[in-house]
């Protein structure tokens, strides 16, 4: 397989964003990220669009939209579809596109509007994402599983509901810093652990945001990325796995049978280990999953993920940066961009073009995608 390159990125304003389409978010994220390579349109050879949910935005076949208002189309176009990992998913689907010869240049592109229904309406289609003959019915919606894995994990190791508090505040801290983010605030910890409560022991401020926004990234092959950039950013490894569809039917509720396979074999197919990380996205959907994200991908030992977090390992400075972008808790998370998302802010941290949020000498960096309660895991390892 040839040698791939992110050449590319460009991000949208992620929020509650009523003053633009769907169209139009992937728009803001597309034309930058072709700026950014230095490239137009016609030097793109196919795109590849990550959307979660047509119902979100009321638009049925969304990818022919988002290809022809960017100006991708008369070239292929398609769409790819793995719940809240779909954005990691379009870009494996490009890195495949060129690292097979089929193509030199592929767009990915990831882009939600979930803000165009309620968030009554919004938390019911989230929830159908669960098996609809033995999950939805009962009313179970995501918060509820993941206060299930929280309740577990204290359970079995002792983990606080503060440790799982220090989460939020660590990603509003970062999040405040990043001009693109949803929810640009510092959090205390006495309000993160006080907050209203979603679901025990799940609080306003463990739970990601509805969010509405875009992501776009340029893969290329090692040819053409060497005529346009002296600073390609290489994906290393890539990893994917998945868990079982009913959450009562697994082995263990403090961690994801996907996402350890999925990092398995991402570090051996780029011929590193967990140590060799400078800097990690990981998908905090609730604060309990990046805990859970620290352990399953060897930042820590089971059960030690509430310590990390407590004595600040994961922060700027500490053993692992995770989440200095502020993660889905404060960037924000528009399903389909949030794996793109993920993309662009590595890339810039290992272009080292993050400001006050940047991790010095920062060389390689993991992200980690998931979809529903572990149904869908993608790990993806980028270098300098």
């Amino acid at each position: 397989m040839r040698k791939v390159a992110v050449v590319g990125v460009g991000h949208g304003k992620f929020g509650k964003r009523n003053d633009a389409t769907l169209r139009e978010l992937a728009y803001e994220a597309v034309i930058p990220a072709l700026e950014d390579a230095g490239i137009t349109q016609e030097d793109v050879d196919a795109g590849v669009v990550s959307i979660a949910g047509e119902e979100f935005a009321g638009q049925g076949a969304p990818s022919a939209l988002v290809g022809d208002y960017t100006g991708i189309q008369p070239r292929p176009v398609f769409r790819v579809e793995s719940a809240c990992a779909s954005g990691t998913a379009a870009i494996k689907a490009a890195y495949g596109l060129v690292s097979s010869g089929l193509h030199d240049i592929v767009i990915a592109i990831g882009v939600e509007k979930m803000n165009a229904v309620s968030s009554v309406r919004a938390t019911e289609l989230m929830a159908r994402a669960g098996d609809t003959r033995w999950e939805y019915p009962f009313g179970v919606s995501f918060p509820g599983f993941y206060a299930l894995f929280a309740t577990r994990h204290m359970h079995e190791y002792g983990t606080t509901k503060e440790q799982l508090a220090m989460v939020g505040v660590k990603n509003h801290h970062y999040g405040a810093m990043n001009p693109v983010a949803h929810l640009q605030k510092e959090v205390s910890l006495e309000e993160a652990v006080n907050a209203v409560l979603i679901a025990w022991p799940l609080g306003l401020y463990d739970c990601s945001l509805i969010s509405d926004g875009g992501a776009a990234a340029i893969l290329m092959s090692e040819e053409k990325a060497k005529e346009y950039t002296d600073s390609p950013v290489w994906i290393r490894g890539i990893g994917s796995g998945s868990d079982s569809m009913l959450v009562a039917e697994r082995p263990s509720l403090t961690s994801l049978t996907g996402v350890k396979r999925a990092a398995e074999a991402a570090f051996k197919m780029a011929g590193i280990n967990p140590t060799d990380v400078d800097v990690a996205e990981v998908h905090d959907c609730f604060t309990i999953a990046e805990i859970m994200a620290y352990e399953d991908l060897g930042f820590c030992k089971p059960g030690e993920g509430g310590k990390l977090i407590e004595e600040k390992q994961t922060y700027i400075g500490g053993k692992i940066p995770v989440n200095v972008d502020g993660g889905l808790k404060s960037k924000g998370h528009p399903i389909g961009a949030t794996g793109v998302s993920m993309c662009v802010e590595l890339t810039k941290q290992l272009r080292q073009e993050c400001g006050k949020r940047q991790v010095d000498g920062a060389e390689i960096g993991l992200s980690h995608n998931v979809g529903q309660t572990g149904q869908f895991a993608n790990v993806i390892i980028y270098s300098r």
